[in-house]
């Protein structure tokens, strides 16, 4: 089984913020692959699937981004799920606005959902979609950026590095992370 968890904090305040993305990808996962988020266990949302012949998992933690391990944890543990075979997407502010970066490994990089990973699965070594949201142009405070919405102008660059994130996921599920990497980072 393959699992994509998208990264983000639940609640209507936070719908279509920079720090969403990997929410507001999974549900765009979810409609596309006909995988509903019907089911609340793990302190998640999340469905299950088959896509391409591949069972499929889609979560989205409800633990608010900085305790997203503790979902992801209880979830690997019940349904065994092997590191190498899940992909965490989530908001880069280190990369441009629109732009993907695909990595199979790697540090938190000041992402606190990406530290409470490491933390609960006890290694960097899992596959991430990495989504630009740039980094904020006047003295606003960071976290208020994130938290902050897309502007227009920023959701048509925000669309197109979405749809590429899920081809890449699409990909992923028939071919090896590697190659996949090598085709959405150049």
């Amino acid at each position: 089984m393959k699992v994509i968890v998208g990264l983000g904090n639940p609640g209507k305040q936070y719908e279509r913020t920079r720090h969403n993305i990997g929410f507001m990808i999974v549900d765009e996962l979810s409609d596309r692959f006909n995988i509903p988020l019907n089911q609340t266990k793990f302190n998640g949302t999340f469905g299950m699937g088959y896509v391409q012949g591949e069972k499929v998992c889609l979560l989205k933690p409800l633990t608010y981004m900085n305790l997203s391990g503790e979902s992801l944890r209880p979830l690997m543990d019940y349904y065994d799920v092997e590191i190498e075979d899940i992909v965490v997407i989530y908001d880069d502010l280190d990369l441009p606005a629109g732009k993907i970066r695909l990595r199979q490994k790697g540090s938190p990089g000041g992402h606190n959902g990406i530290k409470s990973i490491i933390q609960h699965i006890h290694t960097d070594q899992f596959k991430r979609v990495r989504v630009g949201i740039g980094r904020p142009q006047t003295n606003m405070k960071v976290v208020d950026y994130v938290l902050g919405r897309f502007t227009d102008d920023e959701m048509i660059s925000m669309k197109e590095a979405m749809e590429r994130s899920i081809l890449a996921c699409e990909k992923w599920l028939n071919e090896p992370f590697l190659n996949v990497m090598n085709t959405y980072n150049s």
